[in-house]
């Protein structure tokens, strides 16, 4: 109970404080108001026309609130993650068409990385039992896993991140029950993550420069495209070569009647 109430206090908190950030904004004159701003745009998006409509506004006030901005989005992206709270998608492509390609890869990687680090920390200090009283079959499935691969554990993790066995939310929220140490967890965060990131981030920096259907058939919109499927496949070839070497990825019992028909 205490438990509980300590998450509930924490949540609100920062809740408050974001609320305060995105509707106490500098004033600017590409806004006709700061109060109109907080109200009708500054939110979560929860679909592409939400999304684009929010990069818009965004983009015209970071021409003279650039600091504001950043700020603004990695409070909202920790938020998110650091509570899993579903939707990051969303503020990947936000970042391509806010920051560009690179400067939106490399912010989305140290949020998720520092974001799920913070789940960590809080399930770690909060969250423990409600976890385990609320998941307990998938709990103990994955903590079978991990033990299973715990020579192998970090390749374990990158292979969950690149081809998620169990949500991302979960995985944040049961890595302190499963004994994970906290910079491996972060570091395969930090590396797994970076195919999603990219094709994300490289879709809101392709959506945020097109201005009619030609633009879509051009040369640097097609070498994008051309670079985002390479990524998707890059994860998939990496994995097939290690799992075979240092990952146990079936379940025991199959494993077990495997090597009984070899025996015999």
């Amino acid at each position: 109970m205490h438990s509980l109430l300590g998450l509930l206090l924490v949540f609100a908190g920062s809740t408050f404080a974001l609320y305060l950030l995105s509707t106490r904004l500098p004033r600017a004159s590409t806004l006709v108001s700061a109060e109109e701003a907080g109200d009708r745009s500054l939110w979560f998006p929860s679909d592409l026309a939400e999304l684009r409509e929010l990069s818009e506004v965004l983009r015209e006030y970071r021409k003279e609130h650039q600091v504001y901005v950043f700020l603004l989005f990695c409070s909202a992206y920790l938020y998110k993650q650091s509570f899993a709270i579903p939707g990051s998608s969303f503020l990947n492509v936000l970042a391509g068409a806010l920051f560009g390609p690179w400067l939106g890869l490399l912010l989305c990687c140290v949020l998720t990385s520092v974001g799920a680090t913070g789940c960590y920390l809080l399930s770690s200090v909060f969250g423990k039992q409600l976890v385990v009283f609320y998941f307990p079959d998938k709990v103990a499935l994955l903590q079978k896993k991990v033990e299973e691969n715990r020579n192998g554990l970090f390749f374990f993790l990158l292979f969950l991140r690149l081809f998620p066995m169990t949500p991302n939310w979960f995985l944040n929220l049961s890595a302190p029950i499963l004994n994970i140490p906290i910079v491996q967890f972060f570091f395969s965060v930090l590396i797994g993550l970076i195919p999603y990131n990219f094709i994300c981030v490289q879709t809101g920096s392709i959506l945020s420069t097109l201005t009619s259907l030609d633009a879509l058939f051009s040369w640097e919109t097609a070498f994008k495209l051309l670079a985002i499927a390479l990524v998707a496949l890059v994860p998939g070839t990496l994995i097939k070569k290690f799992s075979q070497k240092d990952l146990c990825l079936k379940e025991t019992s199959n494993t077990h009647s495997l090597n009984s028909r070899k025996v015999t």
